[in-house]
């Protein structure tokens, strides 16, 4: 078997967040970032369209171009989530040296936490993860608990 990842729950308000990648992973992990109060930067050569209108609401701070070794440092969290397997190994490693956990996207074997899926109501805060092994597992049981809290 292999080693469980602990489940925790932390408050990530007013802390520096780094997003490498600007596209559909990236998107879906910054909204979800945004909810929990983070101060997001985002690193990726273009944005997709939503993560682009973030950055000129002001909601993310983007700076659109690669990704260099130094951009992790004075990080809290950093989430890789580019579509290039070198690149999200580079930030894993920068993250390592500095002690700064990292999540990469592609490669559950280079994360050092899971990025959840999150449901949330006013009273209720449910994270959800099959440690990557099962992701059509987690939609359904995340359906099913959102039926469950809609229903209460």
């Amino acid at each position: 078997m292999e080693r469980p990842y602990f489940p925790m729950f932390v408050d990530i308000s007013g802390k520096k967040v780094l997003v490498v990648g600007g596209g559909a992973v990236a998107l879906r992990r910054i909204r979800t970032l945004l909810r929990f109060g983070a101060k997001i930067s985002v690193i990726a050569p273009s944005l997709c369209e939503e993560l682009f209108a973030f950055a000129r609401e002001g909601r993310v701070e983007a700076r659109n171009r690669e990704y260099e070794g130094g951009d992790v440092g004075g990080m809290d969290l950093v989430i890789a989530a580019t579509d290039q397997k070198e690149v999200n190994r580079r930030v894993r490693e920068a993250c390592r040296e500095q002690g700064i956990p990292v999540n990469v996207a592609d490669d559950k074997e280079l994360c050092d936490f899971y990025f959840p899926s999150v449901v949330m109501t006013e009273d209720v805060v449910v994270g959800i993860n099959s440690g990557g092994t099962d992701p059509g597992k987690v939609k359904e049981t995340r359906g099913k608990i959102e039926k469950s809290l809609s229903s209460s």
